[in-house]
């Protein structure tokens, strides 16, 4: 998939598919007392809607008869452990979750919390799981009622949907220890990077890619959140249901232009394909390259300064060549902050939610919530306010140097700091894959640190 030019990627709407999928799933919370009451408090305690935390559903054939599956753009997958008596149906281009049919009377909803034990220990009420702690996938059955069942899964790099005894358990602690408490902080970025890579390497070759990806993006998430105060705020929220970061949607780093091919080197070991790349009109001066691990379906969006000359190349693998030009938004916030991949951390995390309950709750826990940069029946979508960070002096030297920012500015930068993160709040609808592209570069401009202080450069 490397190399795939920006409009080969046209995500389109599923209204019908929508419509089939929230329709069974409205049905089985009609049926199920445990799950409706659920339901509501994800919604009151967590500003999240229930659709958002299915993992998948499993069906009768009776409730999918004929080929109405294919007609949704629905297609029979194979993946890495079936169940034996359930035929797997996913569609390609949407985000929606797998439906599984089998010839048993029975409805069953699985959840994906992030965490299986934290879920069960609020949710569980003494249930017990199938399935190793830290292993490839958990199952717990949560409550049955009549023929409909709601039970909840953990995945640590796996798309199957079998329980399996976990071979590789030492080595997925041990990796995922590595990255919780690996070096970020460097005097030189690229030697850093270099640092970096090496450790990936050698967590490649003891664990399998989709576990190392997941075990990064557990330790990538908790490092994000110990700088931003809405993650910790909305994590608070939704652990009172033991509920976790189930609900990501994607993650967003920034890089410089020297380190971008580096930092999507480092995510194809992993496992990752590049999908839909990114340029927004010539006065949006930016650039990003979605990718989509297959096997653990964590997305990644890679922001990066970009010349609208070089719109049409493969950025992510043939890099850019040097040029005089002023930072970006991206480029003075790598400046400012380093490397999302090192010392700073992501850009945002994006999780879904019901938008507009969420912009309304927030503010009750002292989180403001900037305008919408999206608002769309089939995408909404909003920052919170940035955490302003300090910035190490050192780095605001060598931008004033280089003549990257001004007196007025540097002055600024080291009295009050520079926007660092935010959160980022979410809702997809009819199966919409993908984003857009106007919004987001509105948004990349409105977060430029310069433009939040000082006015232009």
């Amino acid at each position: 998939m490397q190399g795939v030019a920006k409009d080969e990627f046209d995500w389109g709407l599923y209204p019908e598919l929508e419509k089939f999928i929230t329709g069974k799933v409205n049905k089985f919370l009609s049926k199920h007392k445990f799950a409706s009451a659920l339901s509501k408090k994800m919604l009151d305690r967590t500003s999240t809607r229930f659709v958002d935390w299915i993992d998948h559903i499993v069906l009768p054939y009776s409730e999918a008869k004929g080929d109405l599956l294919e007609k949704l753009g629905l297609q029979v997958v194979e993946t890495e452990g079936d169940p034996d008596d359930a035929v797997v149906y996913r569609h390609p281009a949407s985000y929606l979750f797998p439906v599984l049919l089998t010839g048993k009377n029975r409805t069953e909803v699985a959840l994906k919390p992030e965490e299986m034990d934290h879920f069960l220990q609020v949710i569980g009420a003494g249930t017990g799981s199938e399935g190793d702690p830290y292993s490839r996938f958990r199952k717990a059955v949560l409550k049955k009622e009549g023929t409909y069942t709601l039970s909840a899964v953990e995945r640590r790099g796996y798309n199957g949907f079998v329980v399996e005894p976990g071979d590789d358990i030492e080595e997925y602690l041990r990796v995922s220890s590595r990255f919780f408490h690996r070096q970020r902080y460097f005097e030189d970025d690229i030697e850093g990077m270099a640092h970096f890579e090496k450790l990936m390497r050698s967590q490649l070759s003891e664990l399998e890619s989709g576990r190392v990806a997941d075990a990064f993006f557990r330790s990538e998430r908790v490092y994000w959140q110990s700088r931003n105060r809405a993650g910790q705020v909305q994590k608070a929220r939704q652990d009172t249901l033991g509920l976790g970061w189930g609900n990501h949607d994607h993650h967003t780093y920034r890089s410089s232009r020297e380190n971008f091919t580096n930092m999507i080197r480092i995510f194809e070991s992993m496992g990752y394909n590049c999908r839909e790349r990114y340029y927004a009109g010539e006065r949006a001066g930016w650039g990003a390259q979605i990718l989509e691990h297959p096997g653990c379906e964590i997305v990644a969006f890679t922001d990066v300064d970009l010349n609208p000359d070089e719109t049409e190349i493969d950025f992510a693998h043939k890099g850019f060549k040097e040029t005089e030009q002023k930072l970006g938004t991206v480029g003075l916030w790598i400046g400012l902050h380093g490397e999302s991949i090192l010392q700073a951390g992501m850009h945002h995390l994006e999780a879904r939610f019901d938008h507009d309950r969420l912009a309304a709750d927030l503010p009750k826990y002292g989180i403001a919530v900037m305008p919408p940069f999206s608002r769309f029946d089939f995408l909404k979508q909003a920052f919170t306010v940035g955490e302003r960070w300090a910035v190490d002096k050192s780095r605001l030297d060598r931008l004033l140097k280089q003549k990257y920012i001004n007196k007025s500015q540097y002055a600024e930068f080291l009295r009050n700091g520079a926007i660092g993160s935010h959160m980022e709040n979410l809702e997809r609808d009819q199966g919409f894959k993908g984003f857009n592209k106007a919004s987001v570069t509105k948004i990349i401009l409105e977060t430029d640190p310069r433009a939040q202080h000082l006015g232009g450069a």
